[in-house]
């Protein structure tokens, strides 16, 4: 037993006695090397030690399966589009254990945005590859960083660079396919965090900078396809082709036609146009851009707005049949009689979302509205200007219960028969319908309170509708009493005549 403890003793002190040789010798080796580097540092001039460093890398890579790509952050004088895109497509890639993060908002964004700090790594896999990016920062001179394209570069003291490592038998999947990939999901990204925005013109830098002609604010508006009232068939018709839309850049593009989507809008006021409108552009995530064409003068004009348009955005033009005078004829009418008036003409239009101008943007959709599409110019109808025609109805039962589901939360009540029943006699719009069901939080009392209201509405258009018959047969009256008055001022005249030549 004391033979066991002595021997074990005796071990334990053997390994201390090692462990400390070798911890000193590491030491020795750590401060050789530091006092080589600073002599170094001190006597080699940095082109020297960079040109040898880089020497000794490539001698080491000639053994090394890897590759490793680097991407600036600035090509030139521009930013490097495949850095952006990186960094924003890193951020989602970010592991819970990291322990040092960057985070930012802009006010352009809904959520914060989450990069990598200086000298973090991540690893990606994509098709069975692994790729390991690490930020790589250098300090300079702030001078020597001076780029006119961004205002914070001479405040900037550091170059920043992202290198990609993967194994070399990756090359071309990385180039071909990677790459491309991380444009593709970074811009999506983009587009799901920035904050939606609403245009409108101004007028007064028109004939200024193209990109300032439009002036935007924030879009908070909440309609969506979940809580729009439309039609059965019509919500899902349109989800599918907006859809089938911003995928198909490709066969846009092999079918030789701009990547667009015109569609249009009919029916009565307050039914829920302009909603559909806010729940496209929260669906596809596009800013809205409200044109009134009343306050153009010239076709010039409308060309300067196309250009100054981003992509990805929604061009609505409302009340298309009542805002400017349309007909070509007219503008030569008044050319004849020299009246040369201010306006944009039917082709300027036509031109402008189907025609040469129309190719200056990508991914756009125009949408106008009308209230009587019967009184629209049909060029304006036809495929490929206006391709999807959706109408907007009064309230139906089919849309009551969508209405009372959204705003009650309820899917059935007894009250709902009779309801029904009256909305399909009664011309009332999803919007009056809301405003009902908005006035009391209890249920029961928003239902009867809808019920008197549908039951006063179809009592005023009857009385409304009395008038007009009553109007009409008094408007055809007074056209047969005139009809007559004439036939006997003709027939008198007939009379006279007749005498007269039988006198004579």
């Amino acid at each position: 037993m004391a033979m066991s403890f002595l021997s074990s003793s005796s071990a334990e002190s053997s390994n201390l006695a090692t462990a400390k040789t070798f911890l000193s010798a590491a030491a020795s080796v750590a401060a050789t090397a530091m006092i080589i580097r600073s002599v170094a540092n001190d006597l080699v001039p940095g082109e020297v030690r960079d040109y040898a460093l880089a020497g000794i890398h490539r001698v080491l890579s000639r053994f090394s399966s890897n590759v490793t790509m680097v991407i600036d952050e600035f090509g030139g004088l521009s930013n490097n589009e495949i850095y952006a895109a990186a960094e924003t497509y890193l951020g989602a890639k970010i592991t819970p254990s990291t322990q040092r993060l960057k985070i930012a908002k802009h006010d352009t964004e809904n959520d914060f945005t989450v990069t990598m700090e200086r000298g973090g790594s991540v690893t990606d896999t994509f098709n069975g590859a692994r790729l390991e990016w690490i930020l790589i920062c250098r300090q300079l001179e702030s001078r020597s960083f001076h780029n006119p394209r961004d205002l914070n570069s001479a405040l900037r003291s550091e170059a920043r660079s992202l290198e990609l490592t993967f194994h070399k038998k990756h090359r071309a999947m990385v180039l071909e396919t990677y790459l491309p990939h991380v444009l593709k999901e970074a811009k999506s990204m983009k587009q799901e965090a920035k904050a939606l925005r609403i245009f409108t013109v101004d007028y007064q830098n028109m004939y200024g900078n193209v990109s300032e002609a439009w002036v935007g604010t924030n879009l908070d508006h909440p309609a969506t396809f979940e809580t729009v009232s439309l039609e059965e068939g019509v919500k899902e018709l349109v989800m599918k082709d907006v859809e089938r839309f911003v995928r198909r850049k490709e066969f846009y593009r092999k079918v030789g036609k701009a990547w667009k989507r015109g569609y249009l809008l009919y029916g009565p006021p307050g039914t829920g146009k302009s909603s559909l409108i806010a729940a496209m552009a929260n669906y596809l995530h596009f800013d809205v851009y409200d044109l009134e064409l009343t306050e153009l003068q010239y076709n010039s004009e409308l060309r300067r707005l196309l250009i100054g348009m981003a992509n990805r955005s929604i061009l609505v033009v409302e009340d298309i049949d009542c805002t400017i005078e349309f007909q070509d004829r007219m503008a030569e009418t008044r050319a004849a009689t020299g009246r040369n008036e201010k306006q944009v003409t039917l082709s300027g239009l036509l031109n402008f979302i189907d025609g040469l101008w129309s190719s200056c943007g990508d991914e756009r959709i125009i949408v106008f509205t009308t209230n009587h599409k019967d009184k629209l110019d049909p060029a304006l109808l036809r495929p490929g200007r206006m391709d999807v025609h959706i109408h907007m109805s009064y309230c139906t039962p089919y849309g009551f219960r969508q209405l009372a589901s959204t705003y009650l939360g309820i899917k059935e009540h007894s009250l709902f028969g009779e309801i029904e029943d009256a909305i399909q006699t009664t011309k009332v719009t999803p919007a009056e319908v809301a405003e009902q069901l908005l006035k009391s939080s209890d249920t029961e009392t928003s239902l009867k309170q809808l019920i008197d209201f549908l039951r006063k509405k179809k009592e005023d258009q009857e009385l409304e509708d009395e008038k007009k018959e009553r109007d009409a047969n008094h408007e055809k009256k007074e056209r047969q009493d005139d009809g007559d008055k004439r036939k006997e001022v003709a027939d008198k005249e007939d009379e006279d005549n007749d005498e007269k030549k039988s006198d004579s």
